[in-house]
């Protein structure tokens, strides 16, 4: 259960909220099992930096992102072992005051953040429950060769370094190594130009996992793909290398403005293609629609509630590590 910060109090009516909120993601999401199963989830939570210290925010306040907001999101975050974070900010005010809510038990690691316009001074991070999962030594941002960028002339090739790297994180849980890779690929002006980053990172994935001397070879992708819908020349791109989505992780909405996106992913290699099959098995995925159950008594339309919460769903999956 979260904490409340030090010298403030949850107002009556925001606790209650909360309290019922705790009641839906119960029902939603499954409960962390010791020693018998893995939930690792990735929500891009828009613009996530500074935070107006009120408990209600007013129109006229910048962020309105506020303290209720803060909560809902935490006790979002707490149900998963490992969360993959996209669009944090230069500012991470926010993120250190989840954390401080999170409580001791929780820690996060994270890039540095991307500059130039592209980049648009986001960061990428993970947050996760040391009582569940730890950090097993590897750390890494993916840079293109300039070689090989160079020599990248056919149609839909990577030509530059991605817009934002890459962030490969290695964990363990229980008897189980793996490695998560978050992105969050160029959006651009058409979807011509996330071609060459989603081609770009399915094959690097596809090697790096096929390599016998690589740190360990279950690899995980997870984060915002910006793949405008199912089927489409993005999608297949994505998966041209062997990446696999299961049904139900493929049939959940991403985002709370529109039900055919198809943004955010967790993929990994089913052993169909050359790069070996990962080997936590896969129990189950899906999202958490959370408008329905949050900030109800401030009348807020949906725009509003994607500043102060997001405009993306979080997406989980559920992997079993029984011996």
């Amino acid at each position: 259960m979260k904490q409340e910060l030090p010298s403030i109090k949850i107002p009556a009516d925001i606790a209650k909220e909360l309290s019922e909120l705790e009641v839906v993601l119960d029902q939603s999401i499954p409960a962390k099992s010791l020693d018998r199963n893995l939930l690792i989830a990735t929500w891009n939570i828009r613009a996530f930096g500074d935070i107006t210290e009120e408990w209600q925010s007013s129109k006229n306040d910048s962020p309105r992102r506020d303290l209720h907001s803060l909560y809902l999101i935490t006790a979002i975050v707490e149900r998963f072992d490992v969360i993959a974070i996209q669009e944090v900010k230069a500012n991470i005010a926010g993120l250190r005051e989840m954390m401080d809510i999170l409580g001791d038990d929780w820690s996060f690691i994270l890039t540095d953040v991307t500059e130039g316009d592209a980049g648009n001074g986001e960061r990428m991070a993970f947050v996760f429950d040391t009582r569940r999962v730890k950090l097993s030594g590897l750390a890494s941002e993916l840079v293109v060769p300039q070689e090989q960028l160079d020599k990248n002339i056919s149609a839909g090739a990577l030509r530059k370094q991605f817009a934002r790297t890459p962030y490969a994180v290695s964990f363990k849980s229980k008897h189980e190594t793996f490695i998560l890779v978050t992105l969050h690929i160029l959006y651009g002006k058409s979807s011509e130009d996330r071609i060459p980053e989603l081609k770009a990172i399915a094959d690097w994935m596809a090697k790096w996992a096929s390599d016998i001397d690589s740190y360990s070879q279950n690899l995980i992708a997870l984060g915002d793909f910006n793949v405008d819908k199912r089927g489409d020349l993005l999608h297949e791109t994505f998966i041209s290398s062997g990446l696999y989505i299961p049904e139900d992780l493929a049939a959940v909405t991403r985002s709370i403005f529109n039900t055919s996106k198809f943004y955010d992913h967790i993929a990994w290699f089913s052993g169909k293609s050359k790069a070996p099959k990962l080997s936590l098995e896969y129990i189950k995925g899906g999202n958490f629609d959370f408008v329905p159950h949050v900030l109800k008594n401030r009348e807020l339309n949906t725009q509003q509630i994607s500043w102060m919460i997001s405009d993306h769903y979080p997406l989980w999956a559920e992997f079993s590590i029984r011996d």
